[in-house]
């Protein structure tokens, strides 16, 4: 037999180096277990990389694209950092990361599709090293310019060079968009974030610790954003004051919720909350990780946040998302009919994606506090009730 005609499964869990099944030679006997879930059908790769959020929220491609190709495999590219978040995830079946070894070996694999939404030098540039029948999203030309790969990617082109587009006259949502740039149809499909078993009874085991009563409403405050932007945020003062005012209603509950870069901030929110506030608070935990975090996260029924990861996993464990916009673009958010979006209309400089603000934050002063403590309030009411 020569090596050339070796009869490879084209099966998922064949991969050439041991047995799918103990003792059973799928060369020899053909494929062990051919099952239409386990049939490579189109490959598929998957390029999101930049920010945490923006992975979590390219989840809901994967529903589309098993809609589109139901035998399919799929792969997906992400930096280290958001492996994490990844995790668990039913619909992929190869989590590669950004390293010298996993681009390596994806390089070597024909593709049907790669799915490129990234606007990177670097994502653009390794999509140009893959090889595929065909390349969807965004690529480098040969002068090191970022440009689209095929027409229906034009639109998203366009809203990165155009800020009367992106700010002024865009409605459509970015999961609504990224579906367009690849040629899907989007049902609106939720974000996927999935806890293993173990988490599952960590989560149950942290509400009876703290003594978790569902016949409470738990309002959850993400306190924090990335430092890459870290005007998404509001301050100390506008957090205490939401607390407290909800503090007062015996039958809401509250979680300060953040990553290790908030620790010291809530903290600082905690100690500055009236005694009765305080009473009804828990600081939960920001050292242990996005997973923990997560777990912490779930317990509450509804989330107020800015336009962070902490939002974007909230609509994940399907939360009754409260969020307020400044710099960033409000109608780029898809919040499912399930949420309030707060944004200071009428100001011209806002969204502008600045890193630093010339006109001292006034985006976040006009964050009407009372909006956001009526909005709970009322959840709090019709779900539960009172």
């Amino acid at each position: 037999m020569e090596f050339s005609s070796l009869p490879i499964p084209a099966c998922k869990k064949f991969s050439g180096y041991k047995p799918c099944l103990s003792y059973k030679n799928c060369l020899e006997n053909g494929c062990q277990d051919d099952t239409p879930e386990n049939r490579m059908g189109k490959k598929i790769l998957i390029i999101s990389l930049d920010a945490l959020g923006n992975v979590l929220y390219n989840t809901p491609l994967l529903f589309a694209i098993k809609r589109k190709y139901p035998e399919s495999t799929i792969y997906w590219l992400t930096l280290p950092n958001a492996e994490k978040i990844l995790q668990n995830n039913p619909l992929i079946d190869h989590l590669f990361l950004w390293t010298d070894e996993h681009r390596m070996i994806l390089r070597q694999i024909l593709f049907d599709y790669v799915f490129n939404g990234d606007k990177s030098d670097y994502a653009c540039a390794f999509t140009n090293e893959t090889q595929a029948k065909r390349k969807l999203g965004f690529l480098l030309n040969a002068d090191g310019k970022i440009v689209p790969a095929n027409e229906s990617a034009m639109y998203s082109y366009q809203l990165g060079i155009d800020d009367r587009l992106k700010f002024r006259e865009n409605t459509r949502s970015g999961v609504d968009i990224a579906h367009e740039v690849f040629e899907l149809e989007w049902k609106y499909d939720p974000c996927i974030f999935e806890f293993s078993q173990e988490e599952k009874l960590f989560i149950e085991s942290y509400k009876s610790e703290i003594g978790y009563d569902s016949s409470k409403c738990c309002i959850g405050l993400n306190t924090g954003c990335s430092t890459l932007f870290p005007n998404k945020k509001m301050t100390v003062e506008q957090h205490v004051r939401i607390i407290n005012e909800l503090g007062k209603d015996e039958n809401i509950r509250l979680l300060l919720l953040g990553g290790r870069e908030d620790t010291e901030r809530n903290d600082e929110i905690f100690a500055k909350l009236s005694p009765e506030a305080k009473s009804r608070t828990i600081n939960t935990p920001s050292t242990m990780g996005i997973r923990r975090g997560a777990c912490f996260m779930n317990i509450a029924d509804v989330v107020i946040s800015g336009d962070s990861f902490g939002m974007h996993l909230a609509l994940a464990l399907r939360k009754y998302v409260i969020v307020w916009f400044g710099l960033s673009c409000q109608a780029e958010i898809e919040l499912y009919n399930y949420g309030q979006k707060l944004f200071p209309e009428g100001l011209e400089c806002s969204p502008c994606w600045k890193k630093t603000c010339p006109r001292n934050l006034e985006c976040i002063d006009m964050i009407d506090l009372d909006k956001v403590i009526e909005y709970s309030r009322n959840f709090a009411d019709n779900i539960f009730k009172r």
